[in-house]
């Protein structure tokens, strides 16, 4: 009697060795969730983290040559537009004042044109004058009548040979298609103002 019971308290605590162990070995499992896919035991970053691959837009590096025209090209249209204003005051010719409003109107037209190119490029344009176009400004400023109109015509007819010139090249040079294809376009406009500067410029 004693043997048997000594049997089966032996094979009681072999029992619980055993369950023992395979709790012990199954410790280093991965767990699984309640629809039995098994979960990594290290979380890994998604792929929509990632910082890299991703750059928030199109716009690619423009030369320098282009990166200059179009910061030339932004000053200008800018004294084009604050030079048209102050002739809306000050000017007494009437076709003095005419042409100013065509200035105004067009090359502001021109400029926020310029201002959406730039922006898709990465260069930023001048919001205020300095150089030669604000020296001009400046010196209109303490013009008036006759005398104003004559200035101003002056320095219209002035920038605008130079902005012809320059147009003409960045229309056929230019290494950025979009600059290019923008300068030709505008090209027209400014060789009107030209011819139209030439005009008024004659009669004053």
């Amino acid at each position: 009697m004693r043997n048997r019971l000594g049997l089966i308290v032996a094979g009681a605590a072999l029992a619980v060795m055993l369950a023992a162990c395979e709790k012990d070995d199954m410790t280093g499992l991965p767990e699984t969730d309640t629809t039995g896919t098994v979960q990594s035991a290290q979380q890994t970053t998604p792929a929509s983290a990632t910082t890299t691959g991703v750059t928030g837009g199109t716009s690619s590096a423009m030369a320098p040559e282009d990166k200059e025209f179009v910061s030339n090209a932004g000053m200008r249209g800018l004294s084009e537009v604050q030079m048209g204003n102050l002739a809306l005051q000050r000017a007494t010719n009437a076709e003095v004042k005419a042409f100013a409003q065509r200035m105004v109107t067009d090359h502001s037209n021109a400029n926020a044109e310029l201002a959406q190119l730039a922006t898709t490029k990465g260069v930023a344009l001048p919001t205020e004058l300095e150089g030669e176009p604000e020296i001009g400004f400046e010196h209109l400023s303490t013009l008036s009548g006759a005398e104003f109109d004559t200035a101003y015509m002056q320095h219209v007819l002035a920038d605008h040979q130079k902005d012809v010139s320059d147009f003409e090249k960045t229309s056929t040079s230019a290494q950025d298609a979009d600059l290019k294809a923008w300068a030709a376009k505008t090209l027209p406009t400014l060789q009107q103002h030209l011819r139209l500067a030439r005009e008024v410029a004659g009669k004053v």
